[in-house]
């Protein structure tokens, strides 16, 4: 069993609500590891390069927020932060930098405005995503924001969904424009028309099973059912009480909703899902999406006559406190008072009459938050980087910035295009839903540890969802604006995603007939291994990282079984290997990790060919 299931175990997520208050005594040295663990079901995270500060992530369903509860995170930010804020790409907020004493005066002030911080991390269903411009735009079937609240109000506070095998995400959304990443969920709501009982009704074309990260994007399996809006909350709970009782608790890598589907083939769960709603359900109706996405930004038509919403975008979603009350000040003088979040980390101001519209759109904050970017500043998203989160390899939001602010100068006005940059493999930033998804690493240059990433292009969610490829590797980060400067150019993003969907898509291992087993597995040369370098072989269903230390070849897994990084990528330091993840140690002769403890990595024995080697458990 996995050290968070033994937290789990010796008590559930909610019950630190009750500490928080002795802590606040106590001070933060006194928080056991355990309870920093559960403090991220109340919404609160330490965060290991900010000892004694710490980060706290606000639900908020659908990105629908309004001026009063903005204003109040903006005051927050100032008075008990670094006077800024990240939005994320589940249409949250990100509070930092407050101690751990700060925190129930900063609850107490969330609560006032109908704002809270419960189940934002860990083990629990996220913030539920959806149509940031939900009963606003002309584009969606129905406003489905409605679901979204009811499916919120079943879980935030109920113990029943605390103890998940991992987290999982959900989208429920009835917008045409493809503008909440539905391939990538753990639970897929997308508008659809069915007729039953002789008349036509809207809802819901189901999808289970969508990741980003736990190794790579897997686009959720549809389950041919349709469902009405009135009966999708329900559902939903149904969904994620089967992941619950049923999903893989062992390996962190291999927990997600994902792996359950996968091992138990579409079929299989949807008769579960049947047996649980006690009746047959209905098979899929016809898909409304349409082809295109959309990021809602610009001045756009509302349905109610006269009105328009103006989407702004905040370049990487970080907003001072500042701007943040100035948006604020926008939404009541020009608008509704509504503001609206959306997943690409920019901010919506709703309600706005076409006469107020060129007041709006000359005040003078509109420079920094345009509500026309260039095209390369459109569509950035960057996650949060190693500045605050101890998963990140590398620091992205000022680079992301430093370097879309050069393309603009390399290449002037081009046509928009979606770059998301990842610190890590977690893929908080949605890069293969981009033209160009960008993740972090590290490499060495000279014997230096530089940052660098991968490149990816092509991916896509909606009707049509592809996989992205992996086009580059190890780019220097400070060679970022050439190299991507001629792929922005010259990329045909669109007609590689044609393409991309021509190719037949891996079955899931479900289905995946066994491999022929070749004995003794590869042969290893150890001429063609570098001094503390690595080989990646792959025997039966395992991969090993081959090293070559002191002259000596050592074998070892290559999932680096604290979080999944690529040991073979890592670099060596007196005798013992370090993941390029997160940085823990794993002996090379033993498996031993001197990081944690209760961590091992499997070592494969190397048996002598002549002058090479194969390997043996």
């Amino acid at each position: 069993m996995n050290k968070i299931e033994e937290y789990k175990r010796e008590k559930d997520g909610l019950d630190i609500l009750q500490d928080v208050p002795r802590y606040t005594q106590e001070g933060w040295e006194a928080i056991t590891e355990g309870d920093r663990e559960r403090l991220k079901w109340a919404g609160v995270f330490f965060r290991r390069q900010t000892p004694g500060h710490f980060m706290m992530r606000v639900r908020i369903p659908n990105g629908i927020s309004n001026a009063v509860q903005l204003r109040t995170l903006g005051e927050i930010s100032q008075k008990y932060g670094k006077g800024f804020c990240d939005i994320t790409t589940r249409q949250q907020i990100q509070l930092r930098w407050f101690t751990i004493e700060d925190v129930p005066e900063i609850w107490k002030r969330l609560e006032a405005v109908g704002l809270a911080s419960l189940q934002t991390g860990m083990d629990n269903i996220r913030n539920v995503v959806g149509c940031p411009v939900a009963g606003l735009t002309p584009n969606e079937l129905f406003d489905a924001s409605p679901v979204a609240r009811q499916f919120t109000e079943m879980f935030v506070g109920n113990k029943e969904y605390t103890n998940l095998p991992r987290k999982f995400n959900v989208t429920i959304t009835a917008c045409k424009e493809n503008c909440s990443h539905a391939e990538s969920q753990d639970i897929a709501l997308t508008p659809a028309t069915k007729d039953l009982d002789g008349a036509p009704v809207q809802g819901f074309n189901v999808a289970v099973g969508g990741k980003m990260g736990s190794g790579g994007y897997r686009m959720a399996s549809p389950l041919d059912l349709f469902i009405r809006q009135e009966e999708a909350a329900e559902l939903c709970g149904h969904i994620v009480f089967i992941f619950r009782d049923h999903g893989s608790r062992e390996s962190r890598t291999k927990a997600r909703l994902a792996f359950l589907i996968d091992d138990w083939g579409v079929e299989k769960f949807r008769g579960e899902l049947e047996r649980r709603a006690g009746r047959s359900l209905h098979a899929s109706g016809k898909e409304e999406r349409l082809e295109r996405h959309t990021d809602h930004l610009g001045v756009l038509r509302q349905k109610q006559e006269g009105l328009n919403y103006v989407g702004l975008a905040v370049p990487v979603g970080r907003i001072t406190g500042e701007q943040m009350l100035e948006v604020a000040r926008f939404s009541e003088v020009y608008g509704s008072g509504d503001v609206r979040i959306t997943v690409g980390q920019n901010l919506i101001i709703p309600n706005v009459p076409d006469g107020r519209i060129g007041d709006l759109t000359a005040e003078p904050l509109l420079q920094e938050l345009r509500y026309d970017p260039s095209g390369v500043m459109r569509g950035l998203v960057s996650c949060t980087g190693m500045d605050y989160c101890h998963f990140a390899l590398i620091e992205t939001k000022e680079r992301a910035l430093k370097t879309s602010r050069a393309l603009e100068q390399l290449l002037g006005e081009t046509r928009p295009v979606s770059i998301h940059w990842s610190g890590c493999p977690a893929s908080c930033a949605n890069q293969a839903a981009a033209d160009i998804g960008l993740v972090g690493k590290n490499i060495k240059v000279n014997g230096q540890v530089e940052e660098a990433v991968d490149v990816y292009v092509g991916g896509a969610t909606g009707p049509e969802p592809n996989p992205p490829v992996k086009i580059m590797e190890d780019v220097p980060c400070n060679d970022l604006p050439q190299v991507l400067s001629g792929l922005i150019r010259h990329g045909a993003f669109k007609a590689m995603r044609q393409q991309l969907r021509k190719i037949p898509r891996t079955i899931t291992p479900a289905a995946r007939p066994p491999e022929p087993k070749e004995s003794g597995g590869p042969m290893i040369d150890p001429k063609e291994i570098a001094e503390g370098s690595a080989k990646l072989v792959r025997v039966d269903k395992d991969e090993v990282a081959v090293f070559k230390h002191q002259g000596q070849l050592c074998a070892i897994q290559n999932t680096c079984p604290h979080e999944g990084g690529q040991l073979c990528k890592g670099w060596i330091e007196e005798g013992e290997v370090v993941c390029p993840l997160h940085g823990y140690k794993f002996d090379l002769k033993t498996g031993a990790c001197s990081t944690d403890a209760k961590l091992k990595a499997k070592i494969f024995k190397l048996v002598a060919q002549g002058d090479q080697f194969t390997l043996s458990d």
